[in-house]
């Protein structure tokens, strides 16, 4: 249960702090492709951010197929920890607070 309750709480967090004129959805495709949360900001930046309960985080292939669909210029995997750290050349995990932070500046 503690899973699903961190991805709403991040989601509802990160959907409050960004930017007026953000268009926040979910996407999914039947082959398995996902992203727990894309934000279209204005100035055609694309967030899509991936929500993990765990310490280790992780992307997954779908993730990375579905970030290439929507046309995502960041990339995040959103995790409870405290460092914000690269998962490859075009992934960032980010703890939520240090994203909610980003987006209040934006």
């Amino acid at each position: 249960m503690a899973g699903p309750s961190w991805e709403g709480y991040a989601i509802e967090n990160l959907c409050a702090t960004a930017p007026r004129g953000t268009e926040a959805w979910f996407y999914r495709t039947s082959a398995g492709a996902e992203i727990d949360l894309v934000l279209e900001l204005p100035g055609a930046r694309v967030f899509a951010i991936e929500i993990k309960r765990s310490l280790a985080p992780g992307r997954s292939k779908g993730f990375d197929i579905g970030c290439d669909d929507v046309g995502a210029t960041h990339r995040y995997v959103v995790y409870p920890g405290s460092e914000t750290f690269a998962l490859d050349r075009r992934t960032t995990a980010i703890p939520l607070g240090a994203l909610v932070a980003d987006m209040v500046k934006t």
